[in-house]
């Protein structure tokens, strides 16, 4: 069970006498931990049972156990009363999650904190992510509300739109979003509008990804270097029916490529609009693998292949070093600091090619003279 935070005494000392005498040390505590004395107010039982959780260990069980057994009546006029302390309502939000009525309490309680809140948005179901989505005040104030909605793949792909619209349209920057610059861009010009059941076209379509394993698009080690020139690229199949990529939005794509797996990536970081193609290769599942698959991939967007070199978590691994120098799409700045890694028989197929850049090519063979007499 999470380690709670007791509560601070600013705050205990706003309980009744009542639910302070509860508190106090003695043999009243065992009682209060069972529900045994009165309080005024469902939210000071509440408090004390977590005041007694989270400091006494001789009755947290019992006392988690009576929150547990609580009457849904009594829970709910905990979690819509609006003097009740976050950390309570937060502690009392599993319970809520099960139930309709004690989850629009606590979602619609000022309250509530954000944290809570987002916690909530990150794993509701659509319904109760449209009522987390309802309060655009929240949403503004805390963006990672709409990070976790966007990630929650229970979510509407309108109600998604609409949280992500609200955003930009206020300016507000939502981080906790991979692709946000990216997103934005879209929204700003224009191109985030419904699209004809837009729900329905997105769950089929990430659905339809999730029916196709990694493997089956993904071979080979992290640690290898990949080389595909114009013209070779390897795009997975689609299958319509499966994956409507052709009825899908801008947003809609970019979404797909956040919460897909390998094998939507690899459909959409080929998409023709760079703004797909770039949210794909920013997706947080992004593996080792893929990055080094894409890296010598001639036939990516620019900017993709510029990413791939800007993450010094990825250019760590000597295969994607020497996919990204042979690649002519790579900036001459990255592979000039790439070269220098590489080992002397790769160093001497970079000085060969005519597929890389000038520059790299002489110095390359510079870098060959200087090893082969010696010098620095």
């Amino acid at each position: 069970m999470t380690q709670l935070e007791p509560l601070d005494p600013a705050t205990l000392a706003r309980l009744s006498p009542a639910a302070q005498k509860a508190l106090a040390p003695g043999p009243g505590r065992m009682m209060a931990s069972r529900g045994l004395l009165p309080l005024p107010r469902p939210a000071e039982l509440a408090a004390v049972l977590y005041q007694l959780a989270a400091t006494d260990a001789a009755v947290a069980a019992g006392a988690q156990a009576t929150a547990d057994g609580l009457p849904e009546k009594v829970v709910a006029g905990v979690l819509a009363d609006p003097e009740a302390d976050p950390r309570v309502l937060a502690w009392l939000s599993a319970r809520a999650a099960t139930v309709p009525a004690l989850f629009e309490a606590l979602v619609l309680n000022p309250a509530t904190a954000d944290a809570t809140i987002v916690a909530l948005a990150a794993r509701g179901n659509a319904a109760q992510v449209d009522l987390i989505a309802n309060n655009e005040q929240r949403l503004l104030r805390c963006p990672d509300v709409i990070a976790a909605m966007y990630g929650n793949p229970h979510a509407r792909m309108s109600t998604v739109d609409r949280a992500v619209e609200l955003a930009v349209r206020n300016q507000v920057k939502v981080t906790g979003i991979a692709a946000w610059d990216e997103l934005a861009r879209v929204v700003s010009a224009g191109g985030g509008g419904p699209a004809t059941d837009g729900d329905a076209t997105f769950a089929q379509a990430l659905a339809g990804v999730a029916t196709v394993a990694d493997s089956a698009v993904l071979t080979g080690s992290a640690d290898d270097a990949v080389e595909v020139a114009d013209g070779e690229d390897q795009a997975p199949p689609v299958d319509e029916k499966k994956v409507p990529i052709g009825k899908m939005t801008v947003p809609m794509k970019i979404r797909l490529a956040t919460l897909g797996n390998a094998f939507a990536r690899g459909i959409l970081i080929r998409d023709p609009l760079r703004l797909v193609a770039v949210a794909a290769i920013k997706a947080p599942g992004v593996t080792e693998l893929e990055a080094a698959k894409y890296a010598g991939n001639h036939s990516l967007a620019d900017d993709v292949v510029r990413y791939i070199a800007g993450r010094r978590d990825w250019t760590r691994l000597y295969g994607i070093k020497k996919s990204l120098v042979m690649n002519p799409k790579t900036p001459i700045t990255e592979s000039s600091k790439l070269l220098v890694h590489l080992r002397d028989n790769d160093i001497r197929l970079v000085a060969k090619s005519k597929g890389v850049p000038s520059a790299v090519v002489a110095q390359a063979r510079k870098l060959l003279a200087q090893r082969t007499s010696g010098g620095k």
